[in-house]
């Protein structure tokens, strides 16, 4: 069965996170879409690259993802966190075990401030780790602990999204993904 990911973009998103997940993910054969967390399919980075979203997060109400992405950046990951559809999402997909990855800022103003990373470890840009409430701060690249897959920032994202990659596929597809990207791990 195909495997499906949202990656939610708002104002402000980091580009290379958001674009190095987007990429790797469809190369490893993941149906991904992205979404506008505004009525708006132009979102703007946090360095001023406009970004045209597959949907709207109002376009993609009540349907699932086996995962959801979220690129940090600022004010991205704010703007991520001020959208109670998207946390509503986030809610449901812990309940069901099912993928959720945050990179940068995310981990922390997102994932942190809406409890989900109470008891596990978890990475992030390295200044918000006292925002990510609850969990064990790990000063690694990528951190999955269960279904939660944190990462520091831009410098991570091909690990970030690979291991999204692996979590939702398997070691195989990872290491060919790798292998055609010349990603050494």
């Amino acid at each position: 069965m195909e495997k499906r990911a949202f990656v939610f973009l708002a104002t402000g998103f980091e580009e290379i996170e958001a674009v190095t997940s987007i990429d790797i993910l469809r190369r490893a054969g993941v149906s991904t879409t992205t979404v506008s967390v505004t009525a708006e399919l132009v979102v703007v980075g946090a360095h001023g690259v406009p970004y045209t979203a597959d949907k709207t997060i109002d376009q993609i109400k009540g349907q699932k993802a086996d995962a959801l992405v979220l690129p940090g950046g600022l004010p991205g990951a704010d703007n991520l966190y001020a959208c109670t559809s998207l946390l509503a999402m986030l809610e449901e997909q812990n309940k069901e075990n099912k993928i959720i990855a945050a990179i940068c800022a995310s981990p922390a103003v997102v994932l942190g401030a809406t409890h989900l990373l109470e008891g596990r470890k978890a990475t992030c840009y390295p200044s918000f780790e006292p925002k990510m409430l609850g969990a064990t701060p790990i000063a690694q690249p990528v951190i999955r602990d269960g279904h939660i897959i944190t990462g520091q920032g831009p410098a991570a994202s091909m690990a970030f999204a690979l291991e999204v990659v692996e979590a939702l596929t398997d070691t195989s597809t990872r290491k060919e993904v790798a292998a055609g990207l010349l990603y050494k791990e």
